[in-house]
């Protein structure tokens, strides 16, 4: 295994991740693993599709941060606006991916459209022990499969989106402001399984509310939120359509045990399902993940 150091610290390794990243030979295939030292790393980052097994490992998620602050609008060398994209601070497509003990920032700010924190298209993706801060867009989930263990992520539009299968284990999903959506899941046709969240939290700041849970940014959009403590900034009738009817009868939307003020399930939409415990027990990471065990990367 190959082992880098990123430091603020002179004569400690790599100044930037981006160019510890570059510092791979060409054709590695043994797992890296990048140390990142505490501090604040204003850089935009993009992980390789032939890159080899990468692990990002930060010391401590509250002083080790990796921050950008690109969104759709901004211009990029052609001229042209970037979009939502290309706007990301974190961009993965390697094949393999894990990170760790670190803080992925789009410091765009509220009010700038689409600003990805991190974008992430990798086959196996894992994130442990990570925040992942932004406003609207904040989590990319492509292609693969992914699984976010005790994490923190926030944001106010449409912040977790994409068509990956991902596990949210233990997580921690922040609503920063009002009239938001937390899910934008575009799963395909077909795919068992969408966001699976697994004994989550979800909480927000003061005075946030008419937040829902999702929207179907595709037809066939799947969620499950099991066992999931709810605050009240959370709508009753938990999820919506996008204008657009016809998606009701191919989205699927479910939950079962939510507590908290949020935890209305008499009140939901009708097109909506309510997990029986057992197909609830069913809704195991292996299963989930179709026979992945994400603590192998």
């Amino acid at each position: 295994m190959m082992l880098i150091t990123v430091s603020k610290k002179e004569h400690e390794g790599y100044s930037s991740l981006q160019k510890a990243l570059d510092s791979i030979p060409q054709g590695e295939q043994t797992p890296v693993t990048i140390r990142i030292r505490p501090g604040v790393y204003e850089e935009k980052v993009t992980v390789q599709a032939d890159a080899p097994p990468i692990l990002l490992l930060g010391d401590d998620a509250a002083t080790t941060i990796i921050s950008w602050s690109d969104n759709a609008h901004t211009l990029g060398p052609d001229g042209q606006p970037l979009g939502t994209f290309r706007s990301g601070t974190l961009n993965v497509f390697a094949e393999h991916f894990t990170a760790e003990n670190v803080t992925i920032r789009n410091a765009s700010g509220p009010g700038t459209g689409q600003a990805v924190a991190a974008f992430v298209d990798a086959g196996y993706a894992v994130f442990r022990r990570v925040r992942l801060l932004g406003d609207q867009d904040t989590l990319y989930t492509g292609k693969g499969k992914h699984y976010y263990n005790d994490c923190y992520i926030e944001g106010d539009v449409d912040y977790i989106f994409g068509p990956a299968t991902a596990v949210f284990d233990r997580c921690q999903l922040h609503n920063k402001r009002s009239r938001g959506y937390i899910t934008a899941a575009s799963t395909p046709e077909g795919t068992p399984y969408g966001y699976v969240f697994l004994d989550c939290r979800i909480t927000s700041e003061e005075g946030s509310g008419e937040i829902f849970l999702g929207r179907p940014w595709r037809p066939y959009a799947h969620v499950a939120f099991i066992r999931t403590v709810i605050d009240g900034s959370i709508l009753a009738e938990g999820w919506h359509n996008w204008g657009q009817p016809d998606r009701e009868t191919t989205s699927r939307y479910e939950e079962f045990g939510s507590s908290g003020p949020g935890a209305a399930p008499e009140a939901r939409v009708p097109w909506s399902r309510q997990l029986t415990a057992e197909e609830a027990a069913d809704y195991r990471v292996i299963k989930v993940l179709d026979g992945w065990h994400p603590e192998g990367y």
